[in-house]
């Protein structure tokens, strides 16, 4: 049975089922005993108030240290909401507008060039139309892209030219220039395509402010809301609390992939990944879902303004991301589902085919993890795991299920 934590109320009190609820536990249960995860921990709030908590199973199996609520896991691209909340706090600070072009502050990205046809080796390719503004870089419509896509020819340049905001050597600002000089996979504002986007929001954070991307999030976001357990590595002090990472085996069970006590988020990095270097705890996230559903602000701290969360939380796609040209990533479709200035935002609960409300805006992590924030119904969920890659299973639309048949009220 997995491990719980009292709820801060009854979970009727806030609206919910207990009973109900209790079929997340079943659900935790089957993850574990058919060997599909080593660990699983599940985060609810309703209405301010914690009302589901638990963990069950391993975080590091080799060592039987099991997953508890305090586990550090790797993020990964749930780095981007808090670089788009930090890049967001510059823009309340009035140093750029949403359609500002980044070569405002980034020269190297002036007159970028769009691929046209070819191949990695020999293609062709036109001038931009227009360059590259902030708001593409926060909806993913800059025409960047990720290399492990491997889907195009411009996927795979950024693996020829080592394009790797997590393994690169380089500093941030030389790894921009070195994207700068490759061309783009679609015209700015033309398609939504999963990108670096979010790693150039990072540099643009640490040019704009004059600090360190590192520091800037310590000292603006995570520090504030007393996230103590958010980083971009684990200290040696942490490591006992630090998950092993694991993929599908050839047996269908957990194989270890990346050891906890020799990681590379062990070690200090020059380069901060706005994309996917974070590792951090489920309460420490979920204390960032607080502030986001209470629209800024958390225990007298403001880091954003309402009218900017609104903002950020409105879809800004011509329609839903399907319209936009990626119709499916990880495990979800994405019908149905528009982004906003660093989430997706649920457009329509029956198109995309999903329990949830509109307006709702979520975000996931390559390990499996998933968070969603639906204001309609004053929720919060926070998932952790440590299974790479996460379309491995279904196990996020799963956790909404499961969520979402529980409200009585």
């Amino acid at each position: 049975m997995p491990t719980h934590t009292a709820p801060s109320v009854q979970p009727e009190t806030a609206g919910l089922s207990a009973a109900r609820l209790g079929k997340i536990d079943g659900w935790m249960d089957r993850l574990i005993e058919d060997r599909k995860l080593a660990g699983v921990s599940v985060h609810i709030l309703r209405r301010g108030e914690l009302v589901y908590e638990a963990a069950a199973g391993f975080a590091d199996a080799a060592r039987g240290a099991p997953m508890q609520r305090d586990t550090i896991v790797r993020i990964y691209s749930m780095t981007k909401p808090l670089i788009s909340t930090a890049i967001l706090m510059l823009y309340e600070d009035g140093h750029f507008q949403l359609d500002d072009p980044i070569s405002r502050f980034l020269p190297c990205f002036r007159a970028m060039r769009v691929f046209t046809g070819g191949s990695r080796l020999k293609y062709e390719s036109e001038p931009a139309q227009r360059e590259i503004t902030f708001r593409d870089l926060l909806t993913h419509t800059a025409g960047l892209t990720y290399g492990f896509m491997d889907a195009t020819p411009v996927d795979a340049m950024y693996r020829d030219q080592g394009i790797d905001f997590q393994t690169s050597d380089l500093t941030l600002g030389e790894l921009a220039e070195k994207l700068a000089a490759l061309p783009l996979l679609a015209q700015p504002g033309a398609a939504w395509n999963y990108s670096v986007a979010t790693d150039v929001l990072g540099h643009l954070v640490a040019v704009i402010s004059g600090q360190s991307l590192q520091s800037f999030l310590q000292d603006r976001v995570l520090g504030p809301l007393g996230m103590t357990d958010t980083a971009f590595h684990v200290p040696a002090e942490k490591l006992p609390r630090f998950a092993a990472m694991y993929a599908r085996g050839p047996d269908g069970t957990p194989a270890l992939i990346d050891d906890p006590r020799s990681s590379g988020f062990t070690k200090v990095r020059q380069l901060a990944s706005g994309g996917g270097g974070l590792v951090g705890t489920a309460p420490d996230y979920l204390t960032f879902c607080r502030m986001m559903l209470n629209q800024g602000h958390l225990n007298g701290v403001r880091l954003l303004g309402r009218k900017t969360v609104e903002l950020m939380t409105a879809n800004h796609l011509r329609g839903d991301m399907a319209d936009m040209g990626q119709a499916r990533f990880s495990e979800s479709s994405y019908t149905g589902i528009g982004f906003g200035l660093g989430f997706s935002v649920m457009l329509d609960p029956a198109k995309a085919q999903i329990l949830g409300s509109r307006g709702e805006y979520a975000w996931g992590g390559a390990a499996s993890t998933a968070f969603w924030i639906d204001p309609a119904e004053q929720l919060a969920v926070v998932l952790m795991t440590q299974l790479l890659p996460s379309s491995t299973y279904p196990i996020r639309r799963e956790l909404r299920v499961l969520t979402y048949q529980a409200i009585t009220g």
